[in-house]
């Protein structure tokens, strides 16, 4: 090599090493200047992610604790703290609880305590057993989201029928959609019990 090409690369080192520490000293200032944000940034990070797992444990927790209840309380339906630490964990389940310990054990006082859950199929479901006559049935059916509603429908028409309302009972299973599980046995009530 010659001196020229010893002195360009010499040269060419300066300046590379001059654009590193031009980098150096502006990277540098921008950290001085940023300083607070960058690290109130790293604290908000860490806080939004220690709050996310502190929330996912609590609610595998409470999911863990009424899991627990609900298994006590399937062995045992009298145990009082298995009932209070389900209704701590999980309102809505609890609500599903009361609902089907009612029913299995006829208690029309604790499902009428229920007609106003929260829980809207618990809701739902409490109001098509209490009601009690065809007037209530057809009366839950109109409602657009009734869970049971072609079930109400049929159990009208056979107390019409029993009632020898045969048009009533006609109109009543006429509005089951076609859809529904019950429709074929709504076609043989009509055609064999209305006739």
């Amino acid at each position: 090599m010659s001196l020229k090409d010893n002195i360009d690369m010499v040269r060419d080192e300066l300046n590379s090493e001059e654009k590193f520490f031009e980098k150096a000293v502006v990277t540098e200032k921008f950290l001085k200047k940023y300083k607070n944000i960058i690290l109130s940034s790293l604290v908000a990070v860490v806080v939004v992610a220690g709050a996310n797992m502190a929330y996912d444990i609590n609610k595998a927790n409470k999911i863990a604790t009424a899991n627990a209840a609900l298994a006590t309380l399937s062995k045992n339906s009298n145990d009082q703290n298995a009932l209070s630490q389900l209704k701590d964990a999980s309102p809505s389940l609890y609500n599903v609880w009361k609902f089907s310990y009612a029913v299995s054990n006829k208690d029309l006082d604790a499902l009428e305590k229920l007609k106003n859950s929260d829980v809207a199929i618990v809701e739902d479901l409490v109001k098509y057993e209490l009601a009690k006559d065809e007037v209530e049935l057809e009366k839950y059916a109109l409602k657009q989201d009734a869970i049971y509603r072609d079930l109400a429908l049929v159990q009208s028409a056979v107390m019409l029928l029993n009632n020898n309302k045969i048009q009533e009972a006609h109109n009543a299973l006429l509005k089951i959609s076609n859809e529904s599980p019950l429709h074929k046995l709504a076609l043989s009530l009509l055609h064999y019990g209305i006739k």
